[in-house]
């Protein structure tokens, strides 16, 4: 049996006026989506339990199996684990955004999609005028880059309740209420602040706004934990797996978990990411691996810019280019099972994460059609299927009984 899972990242979302009272995944021609629902079944599940941060990281980590009340410790340890960077016992990852604050609002959470060159070079200024033997400033892709402290240089303030809010959430609100608070918060405000004023002049910004860019005003730290300790999905599950995504947060999880990462050329992250590659990359490594996963970032991105047609433009490209082809594929090699399924809702009214269920479907061999002949989320509210805690949707599709993710 071989396994499949698309995520289209954050695609759930509410009815939208301009849509005629459609949502975006309801609007969006996906026949080999509706195509699955069809011969197989829909549903829905929560990934995000209501006392977590409504994000990727918990949502993801759930909709792969594992339990966030128990294993969730923040998101920057896992973008570590991506970069394979290793935490000792008392050192603490802060996931760290160059953004763009003006005026006191979250003009842009990613800078203006400030390149990875640009980024090093800023990390770089923030690394020498900013840090210490305990601090170092590591940098990501793009606006994505990390902060890590070495417990064994100095003393950790931070405790589990430290707590910052992410800057996508704040996408044209005022950040006056949101900086991080808790233990160990003044060290995070005072790099904040500072970075502002080491930013103003620095070359990067002024060449960016000769351009007409957006300048990276400061850096944005939040996410903080500790490197959480997960089973091996092979283990939990009793299958191989292989993860295919352009977003360090995913290949993080992919990697504790025991899964090989696929580094698809052309991935971006975002709307014009490559997705007929990650399509054809997943169908070739299903001789490799009993599940391949194909996370694609592409439709939270629009729902954080408040795009509907790039998010409908999106999830035809996902269901044209990834889910139609590695489906025949899957139906051309033997018994199969595919699953559907974005991590979290993120609507683009409020551009944010949120809490609440979304859509999945799930076709193949031994899965009965339960009648639906669309995937979106109206026909999975109309569902029986319902996983209120949606780390057990996992053992549902493997088909194994006994699993304790």
């Amino acid at each position: 049996m071989k396994y499949a899972i698309v995520i289209p990242d954050g695609c759930a979302d509410e009815p939208q006026e301009s849509l005629g009272g459609r949502t975006p995944l309801q609007a969006a021609n996906t026949p080999a989506m509706d195509a699955l629902a069809a011969s197989g079944v829909v549903g829905r599940a929560s990934h995000v339990p209501a006392h977590l941060p409504a994000g990727s990281a918990v949502a993801n980590m759930s909709l792969l199996g594992y339990d966030p009340n128990a294993h969730f410790s923040g998101r920057a340890p896992l973008e570590a684990a991506a970069q394979g960077i290793e935490l000792g016992p008392q050192d603490w990852a802060i996931r760290c955004n160059l953004v763009t604050v003006q005026d006191q609002i979250m003009r842009d959470f990613t800078a203006d999609h400030i390149s990875t060159e640009e980024a090093t070079a800023l990390l770089a200024a923030a690394q020498e005028a900013l840090a210490a033997p305990h601090l170092e400033f590591v940098p990501g892709v793009s606006y994505r880059n990390l902060l890590l402290f070495r417990g064994q240089h100095a003393v950790a303030p931070f405790t589990e309740e430290t707590r910052a809010t992410p800057p996508h959430d704040l996408t044209d609100k005022t950040v006056a209420d949101d900086f991080p608070r808790g233990a160990g918060s003044d060290l995070l405000n005072e790099l904040m602040s500072r970075s502002v004023e080491l930013f103003a002049d620095h070359p990067v910004n002024q060449q960016r706004l000769a351009e007409g860019k957006l300048p990276a005003t400061n850096i944005w730290l939040w996410g903080i934990g500790k490197t959480p300790k997960l089973q091996p999905f092979a283990d939990v599950y009793g299958k191989t797996g292989k993860m295919i995504t352009a977003v360090d947060l995913l290949r993080g999880i992919a990697s504790l978990i025991g899964w090989d990462r696929i580094e698809v050329p052309g991935a971006t992250g975002y709307t014009d990411t490559d997705y007929a590659a990650k399509g054809r990359y997943a169908i070739d490594a299903l001789d490799s691996t009993d599940l391949i996963c194909v996370h694609v970032e592409a439709t939270d991105e629009a729902s954080h810019e408040g795009d509907v047609a790039a998010k409908i433009k999106s999830l035809e490209e996902i269901d044209q280019h990834v889910v139609r082809p590695l489906h025949e594929a899957l139906q051309a090699q033997g018994e199969f099972r595919i699953l559907v399924s974005p991590d979290h809702p993120t609507p683009v009214r409020t551009k944010t994460h949120s809490h609440g269920f979304v859509p999945f479907a799930i076709a193949g061999t031994g899965v009965t059609a339960d009648g639906h002949q669309t995937y979106d989320e109206v026909a999975a509210g109309a569902s029986e299927l319902d996983f209120a805690q949606g780390h057990q949707l996992m053992q549902y599709f493997i088909g194994e009984t006994g699993a304790t993710g």
